[in-house]
Order: structure tokens, then C-alpha cells, then sequence
């Protein structure tokens, strides 16, 4: 179902008044034509404040747009620690995958978002060790894109106290040490040696 886009203008203006009197369950997970919902607009905007409005009246933090993009998995991706929080607390699934096949742990380990992946790490039945398109893990990924910093190394010692298994092979046959070593990251190499 479409959403009309004075609900979609309501919502981007934070006018909970009209959408109080315009939202039911029929249409609050109506899209725009990007086939986002509410709720995802509002994610975008980081606007905890109508996310929490949205959810409490049955928005889905799952629902995906063109993107393959959820509330959740881009709240994660984006370090939205207190709308992973909300989303989680809501019904957010583990097995909804953005386009690459990855969970919001692996896109907030990626993008350096210690928090996000605090929390997902200590989530119970979070898939720690799930698997992207190209074979990476939140580990591997933490690993390729990090900066070897401060940061980076405690989103590793997450990872791998939270279970994430360091000898998983990606598509072009390489572990997390064998990342590790062509980065001559030899603070997340020792890490990774202690597991």
C-alpha cells in the first residue's frame, strides 16, 4: 500500500497530532516510492521521538525498501544506538539481510560503531558469525574496512568474546589473521592470537 505524502510530510515534520488522527494499522506501513515506510523515514532522520511514536502504533522495523534497507539493519549500519535499542525492543528480526546479505552487526562493525556492536554482541541468538555475499563476518569486515585504532581493536575483542569465530574462510579463501596480517595490523593480529 502507498502512503499519501501528507502522511509522509507529517511524519518528516515530527506532527504527531495529524498522524494520530490519520495513522491505523492499515496504512502505517504504507510506502513512499522508494518503498519506504514510516518508520524508515523517520530512521533516516534519526528521529527517535516519531520512531517511537511509529512502533508503539505498529510500524515494522523489518520492512524493507528498494534497497533491501530496514529501520533496524540501517539503524545499526548507522551507529543509531538508541533506535537499534527501540527496533530491538519491537520485534526486530535476525534474519532480515540488506543487499549484501548482512545484518545490522555487520555494517555497524564496518563503520566503527562500538556501541551498536556492544549491543548486538550481548543481544541473545544474535547470528554473530552470519555470512555476507562475498563471505565476510561483522569480524572480517571489522578487520578490512577498520583503521587498526582504538575503536576498531575494541570492536574486535567484541567480537571474538562474543563468539565470533576467527577461522571462518571468506569466498577468496582468507581467515580474519590472514586480513589482518596484509594490514600489518599487528595489535589486531596479537587479538586475534589470544582467541
Amino acid at each position: 500500500m502507498k502512503m499519501g505524502p501528507e502522511i509522509e510530510s507529517a511524519v518528516k515534520r515530527g506532527d504527531t497530532v495529524y498522524l494520530d488522527k490519520n495513522l491505523n494499522l492499515s496504512n502505517i506501513n504504507g510506502v513512499n516510492e522508494q518503498s519506504q515506510n514510516l518508520l524508515m523515514v523517520t530512521t533516516y532522520q534519526h528521529d527517535y521521538p516519531m520512531a517511537a511514536f511509529l512502533v508503539k502504533r505498529g510500524a515494522d522495523p523489518n520492512q524493507q525498501d528498494d534497497l533491501l534497507n530496514s529501520p533496524f539493519l540501517y539503524a545499526g549500519s548507522a551507529g543509531y544506538l538508541d533506535l537499534v535499542k527501540l527496533y530491538l525492543a519491537y520485534g526486530a528480526r535476525f534474519d532480515v539481510f540488506n543487499h549484501d546479505n548482512e545484518t545490522a552487526l555487520i555494517s555497524a562493525a564496518e563503520n566503527g560503531h562500538v556501541d551498536v556492536v556492544r549491543l548486538l554482541v550481548h543481544t541473545k541468538n544474535y547470528p554473530i558469525n552470519h555470512i555476507n555475499k562475498k563471505g565476510y563476518t561483522a569480524l572480517i569486515k571489522a578487520i578490512i574496512f577498520g583503521d587498526a585504532g582504538k575503536d576498531n581493536v575494541e570492536i574486535i575483542n567484541l567480537l571474538l568474546k562474543g563468539g565470533a569465530d576467527k577461522d571462518i574462510v571468506d569466498q577468496d579463501g582468507k581467515t580474519a589473521i590472514d586480513y589482518a596480517t596484509q594490514k600489518d595490523a599487528s595489535e589486531i593480529i596479537e587479538t586475534l592470537q589470544m582467541y
